[in-house]
C-alpha cells in the first residue's frame, strides 16, 4: 500500500516548538512527512532539528541560491508544484494570524502560500495566538473566508498562551492534531453521490417580541453526524440552529431559530435528499404568543399547544428517503428505552430510532459525550456505550445507513 504524504506547513508561532512531537506520530503511523517552514519559523526551531525527524529537505525559499530558470524550463520541475501534487494531505500548525489573512485574500509570496494555493487536496489550519488577536474581528472575519473557501480549521482552545495571557488563543494538544489528521486522511467514499440532510440543535418559541421558551440542546450530535457523513463522502445538507455549534468542514448550511422556519426548511431540501438524520431538538408545544412586551409587574399564564411533529411530514414529501429520527428520554432504563424506540417505528413513518437518556449529567445536552440505543425497523437494535459525540456519530452512521 502506498504511503501517505502529509505537506507540513510551520509558520512562526511560539507554538512550533512542539512541532517534532507531531512529526513523531505521524512518522511512526508510515507517513511521509514533507516539511516548508516560513522564514520566522526558522527564528523558532531550527530547520535541522525538523529535517533531522523528518529525513527530508525542509522547504523555506521560492528562489534559492542556485535558483536556475533555464534548468527549471528544461526539466519542467517546479519544487512547490512537484510539492502540490504529491500531498495526500496538508497541514499547517501552528497557522498564525498572517498567514490565516495571506490565504483567506490569496497571496502567494513565499514557498509555502504558494504551496498551499497550488494543492487539491484537503488542508488543514490549526490556528495559535494570543486571545485578543484571535478574537480580532478581522481574524474572524478571515476564519470565516477560509471555511467558505473550503479549508478545515481546528480552532484553537483556552488555556495559558506563551504570552502570559490566560484564553482562546492555545493550540490544540498534538495528539489531537494528530487525530484529525488521521480522521482526515481515512475520509471514505462510502456515501459518494448520496445526499444526506441534517437538522440539528434546538428550536425557539416566542412569547413575546423580547420573550422565548427553547431548550438546551447545544447541536454537538447533529453537527457529529454530519460530519461523519462528510467524512464518508456524502454530500451533506445542514439545518442548524441559530445558537448550536458549527461544522468543522464546508457544507452547506442553513440556519433556523423556530419550528416552523426548520419546517420551511425541511420542505424545501427533503425532495433532494436521499437520507436525512432528524436529530433536532424540536419544540413539542407552540405559545400563544402575546403582543409587544409582556410587562414583568405581575405574573403570568402561558398557554402551551401541542406541535405536530416535523419528522411526519418528512415522507409525505419524499417517500423513498431513509429517515433516522432521535429521542430524548429522562431516567429510563434500557429496556423502556428499546420499548419506546419500537414502539415509535411501528405507528411513525421512520426508519430508525436513536434514543437517549437525557436525565445522567454526564451526557446528552450540551456535553461533549454521549450513549445512545439504535433501533432500526429491520429489527436490528444495538446500545452504543458512553463515548464522544463524534465516536458515536460514526458507530451510527455505520449501524444505520452504511
Amino acid at each position: 500500500m502506498k504511503k501517505k504524504t502529509v505537506v507540513l506547513g510551520i509558520t512562526g508561532g511560539i507554538a512550533a516548538v512542539k512541532i517534532p512531537e507531531l512529526i513523531t506520530l505521524l512518522r511512526k503511523d508510515g507517513i511521509n512527512v514533507i516539511p516548508i517552514m516560513t522564514e520566522s519559523a526558522g527564528r523558532i526551531i531550527n530547520p535541522k532539528e525538523i529535517e533531522k525527524i523528518t529525513n527530508s529537505y525542509v522547504y523555506t525559499n521560492l528562489f534559492t541560491k542556485d535558483f536556475d530558470t533555464k534548468k527549471i524550463l528544461d526539466t519542467r520541475h517546479v519544487d512547490h508544484i512537484t510539492i502540490a501534487d504529491s500531498a495526500d494531505f496538508v497541514v499547517v500548525v501552528p497557522a498564525t494570524a498572517n498567514i490565516l489573512a495571506k490565504l483567506a485574500h490569496g497571496i502567494a509570496d513565499d514557498f509555502l502560500t504558494t504551496t498551499l494555493l497550488a494543492v487539491t487536496c484537503p488542508i488543514l489550519l490549526c490556528p495559535s495566538m494570543n486571545v485578543h488577536m484571535w478574537s480580532n474581528s478581522i481574524v474572524q472575519d478571515n476564519v470565516s473566508r477560509l471555511k467558505h473557501y473550503g479549508y478545515i480549521l481546528l480552532e484553537p482552545v483556552s488555556g495559558m498562551l506563551a504570552c502570559g495571557y490566560e484564553g482562546s488563543g492555545r493550540l490544540p494538544e498534538i495528539k489531537t492534531i494528530y487525530s484529525e489528521i488521521k480522521t482526515l486522511l481515512g475520509k471514505s467514499t462510502a456515501l459518494a453521490g448520496k445526499t444526506v440532510l441534517v437538522t440539528t440543535g434546538g428550536t425557539v418559541e416566542k412569547i413575546d417580541e423580547v420573550r422565548t421558551l427553547t431548550n438546551r440542546s447545544s447541536g454537538k450530535m447533529g453537527v457529529a453526524i454530519a460530519e461523519a457523513c462528510f467524512l464518508q463522502g456524502a454530500m451533506v445538507i445542514l439545518l442548524r440552529a441559530k445558537h448550536s455549534v458549527v461544522p468543522r468542514y464546508a457544507m452547506e448550511e442553513r440556519v433556523f431559530e423556530t419550528a416552523d422556519e426548520l419546517a420551511s426548511l425541511l420542505h424545501k431540501f427533503t425532495p433532494k435528499a436521499d437520507i436525512c438524520f432528524h436529530v433536532a431538538a424540536v419544540s413539542d408545544f407552540t405559545v400563544q404568543k402575546k403582543p409587544g412586551k409582556i410587562s414583568s409587574d405581575t405574573s403570568i399564564k402561558l398557554t402551551l399547544l401541542p406541535r405536530q411533529k416535523l419528522y411526519r411530514e418528512i415522507k409525505k414529501t419524499n417517500p423513498a428517503i431513509v429517515l433516522i429520527t432521535f429521542k430524548a428520554e429522562w431516567k429510563k432504563s434500557y429496556k423502556q428505552m428499546i420499548k419506546t424506540a419500537q414502539e415509535t417505528l411501528m405507528r411513525e413513518p421512520i426508519d430508525g430510532v436513536v434514543v437517549n437518556d437525557v436525565g445522567k449529567p454526564d451526557r446528552g445536552f450540551e456535553g461533549d459525550m454521549n450513549e445512545v440505543i439504535v433501533v432500526k425497523r429491520d429489527k436490528i437494535q444495538k446500545i452504543l456505550s458512553l463515548k464522544s459525540k463524534r465516536e458515536l456519530a460514526r458507530e451510527i452512521v455505520e449501524l444505520t445507513i452504511l
